[in-house]
């Protein structure tokens, strides 16, 4: 088998304009970035189209560490359908160099189902992430300098919430001291980095629906508490205005291709274990504008990126996913039937039967919220026929879809059957109307305690002394009616990273909430999760290089 590289770089690439014409994208519109990307104005996202097409969900059980392939099933799935003359276009997020250069290598799809070109995606695409980067490095500069020209009148912080960000996994940033030195250097300050995915600045791009709204929602950024015990929102620096200049063009969604030459929309990258999960309204919107079906693919597990996906992003857009496609493999369930994680790749079929308790509680989870399941078993070369066929079986037995994937080996080919089943299904047993997990006037105790008990299967949560101060602070701003953003271990239902396949009696521990006034929504800090990652023993960089003229190891 082919790696991902050579895949990739066999491809015979199309001009973007050539591939704007598949989608019906007016080539007068585009921006290109090079010959193979484009940015496409949202200006062009007409509602009364979006409200014509399908929109599907791609989710996951709890992963392993490799993840269970969710951009590859995306992909996949796309090319399968427009195998049988549908048109589909997929709308997925931008990978985020932390986890290119740490863990991942690359975040383009796999195999024969991988969206081009692959080392831009992965690397700095159309610049995005630097735009939200330099943004909100830039609020941190003007905060501080507000602060130290305005000191001798008397202004003051009590407390600075707004941290910096990069988009690199860096420990040694999580907690920092600025403004050692003279006291021209700027004020002594205590003050760390998230990564950019965790930025609220990145949650604010992928939900806002125009550059009215982002302007608005950056204004109502809350950057700490002064000294009178006032929130100081962003607005009140008077520096909006250039904040938006530098993601004017980081608002405009991607497009790029297929390595089937078929359109594809890529754009924003917050992670579903500390952020919201998912790739932009806009881009998702375009998507659904110029097809007939989007797929769409949210972080991680479902208990994760899929809750936020429907309680955060589908309530803000007022969008509702015709099915949900939920992504297993035969690894991960072994992983979650008590294998050990070195032995998962090797035939255990009572491995298989054992891990299904996790399968059955993101089916229930989905259900939940009003969806139409099938589930896809993405096909790994390890695979027994037994093992399939044990899962092939489950599915039977509860009455949800089921279909293999072999996409990643045979492109869009091997996403037929896949194809098949989820149009038959949205056209014989579409979702109902969507059913949020809590409802917005209730308090956000209230809100994360449902997602705990309900989606996780926790017995309640415990709120740390740091936590409960904060939900006073949340009361007292009037913001408890915005939806949580739970930020958890992906590996778990729990928070123990460890606890695989189906946990029980356990709590979730919130350490701390974070105020996101922009992104409106508030973030719950569970258990020992970062907000800004570390890197691995060994590094995905050790193997990324540059080999006469072409680069190497983002696959």
């Amino acid at each position: 088998m082919k790696t991902d590289f050579e895949i990739a770089h066999e491809a015979k690439l199309e001009l973007i304009e050539s591939i704007a014409k598949k989608a019906n994208v007016p080539t007068e519109a585009l921006e290109p970035y090079g010959k193979h990307i484009a940015k496409v104005p949202y200006t062009l996202i007409d509602e009364e189209r979006v409200k014509k097409s399908k929109l599907i969900l791609v989710t996951a059980i709890t992963p392993t560490k490799a993840g269970n392939g969710k951009t590859t099933v995306s992909v996949g799935l796309a090319l399968g359908m427009q195998r049988i003359g549908k048109n589909a276009i997929p709308a997925l997020r931008e990978p985020s160099l932390g986890p290119c250069f740490g863990m991942k290598g690359g975040a383009a799809g796999g195999g024969y189902a991988q969206v081009l070109p692959m080392e831009k995606i992965n690397l700095h695409f159309t610049g995005d992430f630097h735009a939200i980067t330099s943004a909100n490095n830039m609020i941190a500069a003007l905060l501080d300098n507000y602060i130290y020209q305005h000191q001798n009148e008397g202004f003051g912080m009590k407390e600075i919430l707004w941290r910096r960000v990069l988009d690199v996994n860096d420990r040694n940033l999580r907690n920092v001291i600025t403004g050692l030195g003279a006291r021209t250097d700027g004020l002594l300050t205590e003050g760390g980095f998230d990564i950019t995915p965790a930025s609220e600045i990145m949650a604010i791009l992928c939900l806002s629906k125009d550059e009215e709204d982002l302007h608005r929602r950056l204004d109502n950024i809350i950057l700490g508490i002064t000294l009178e015990g006032k929130p100081l929102y962003l607005k009140q620096l008077g520096v909006t205005g250039s904040i938006v200049a530098l993601l004017h063009d980081a608002i405009n969604p991607n497009l790029v291709q297929t390595i089937e030459n078929t359109p594809a929309f890529i754009h924003g990258g917050p992670f579903a274990n500390i952020a919201h999960g998912c790739n932009s309204i806009l881009a998702t919107k375009m998507a659904m504008n110029f097809s007939d079906y989007c797929i769409t693919e949210a972080g991680f597990g479902a208990d994760l990126g899929a809750e936020k996906f429907m309680d955060i992003k589908c309530r803000k857009a007022g969008l509702s996913p015709a099915l949900t496609v939920l992504v297993a493999t035969a690894q991960a369930l072994k992983m979650h039937g008590g294998v050990d994680e070195k032995e998962i790749k090797l035939p255990n079929t009572e491995g298989v039967r054992a891990g299904l308790a996790n399968l059955d509680k993101h089916i229930d989870n989905m259900e939940a919220f009003g969806q139409t399941v099938v589930v896809c078993m993405n096909r790994f070369a390890t695979d027994t026929e037994e093992e399939l066929a044990i899962v092939k079986e489950h599915c039977e037995k509860r009455g949800v879809g089921f279909a293999l994937n072999s996409a990643f080996g045979e492109g869009g080919k091997g996403a037929e059957d896949l194809a098949r089943l989820v149009v038959d299904t949205i056209e014989k047993n579409p979702s109902k109307p969507l059913k949020f997990m809590y409802e917005e006037n209730e308090p956000i105790e209230t809100k994360v305690e449902k997602v705990a008990k309900i989606i996780y299967g926790a017995k309640g949560i415990i709120l740390k002394p740091a936590a409960k101060a904060k939900l006073a602070s949340i009361k007292e701003l009037g913001l408890e009616h915005f939806p949580v953003c739970i930020a958890k271990t992906q590996y778990s239902f729990s928070e123990d990273p460890k606890a695989y396949g189906m946990p029980t009696d356990f709590d979730i521990t919130i350490r701390d909430f974070v105020i996101s006034a922009g992104a409106e929504m508030i973030v719950a800090v569970a258990g020992s999760i970062m907000r800004m990652p570390g890197l691995p023993k060994s590094p995905q960089a050790e193997r990324i290089n540059v080999v006469n003229g072409v680069i190497e190891g983002l696959s």
